[in-house]
């Protein structure tokens, strides 16, 4: 696959870490393979995951494919740069398409990039895993590796303001290879988010305790930070899912005019 994009992306992605003043915290990089097709899993806290999500294999310098939504490809300005990257898009309400897309990247030797969670989480812990990771993963026959991501939120995340300020830590931290075979989807979904979860709490507690105080808005309540819960992000999403719809309908009304 040829890559005219992806390196120079490459530099000016480390050029703004510098001027940013962030410092990594990375772990576990050893486990990304540096040939074959592997799938990488990634939780979501961030709109920016995807510029420090293909960080992670770096070390073993690999190009990471992202499976992304749909409306970004539709956008005029970042549509054309997603697919000179050769990322993956992925039509929520049809996503055969893109699971195929992925199964044959993977089997022609890429490094993909999935979000188990497809969205956002407000509440910094892990929600719900949707089965797509160890399927197309078991499907292409290779293996599943789990990537925690934090401190990202801390830049750019849903209902906060941008942050840029300099001198944030960033941590990244790849977890051992998972082997789905594709006989227990849930099953092996349920053991990824446990890995992932466990992985997480690591991050969390060996993140600098100077730039995470107590009651920090972006870790979750559950490790005394001040983050919406799981229960009241849900109600926070289905708030931003009746806007959504609120807007479309005005929109498509507008048209009829």
């Amino acid at each position: 696959m040829r890559d005219v994009t992806y390196p120079p992306i490459i530099v000016t992605a480390k050029t703004a870490f510098r001027a940013l003043g962030q410092s990594f915290q990375m772990s576990g990089t050893e486990h990304v393979p540096r040939e074959g097709g592997v799938l990488l899993a990634f939780n979501h806290i961030s709109y920016v995951d995807f510029i420090y999500g293909g960080f992670a294999a770096h070390p073993s310098r690999r190009l990471v494919r992202f499976m992304s939504k749909r409306e970004l490809f539709d956008h005029r300005w970042v549509g054309p740069l997603m697919r000179s990257l050769h990322h993956i898009e992925v039509d929520r309400g049809e996503g055969i398409a893109s699971y195929h897309t992925a199964v044959d990247y993977l089997r022609n030797g890429e490094a993909v990039g999935i979000f188990p969670e497809a969205t956002i989480s407000r509440s910094m812990e892990l929600k719900e895993f949707k089965s797509g990771a160890v399927r197309i993963a078991a499907e292409a026959g290779v293996p599943l590796v789990p990537v925690i991501l934090w401190g990202t939120q801390r830049m750019m995340t849903k209902g906060h303001p941008r942050d840029f300020s300099r001198g944030k830590t960033i941590a990244i931290r790849v977890g051992e290879p998972m082997h789905p075979t594709g006989a227990n989807p849930v099953a092996e979904t349920a053991e990824l988010r446990s890995r992932m979860s466990s992985m997480l709490a690591e991050v969390v507690a060996e993140y600098p305790a100077a730039e995470q105080p107590p009651g920090s808005w972006w870790v979750p309540a559950s490790m005394g930070g001040s983050a919406p819960t799981p229960d009241e992000a849900l109600t926070l999403d289905a708030a931003e899912k009746r806007e959504r719809a609120r807007k479309r309908a005005e929109k498509r009304a507008a048209k009829r005019q």
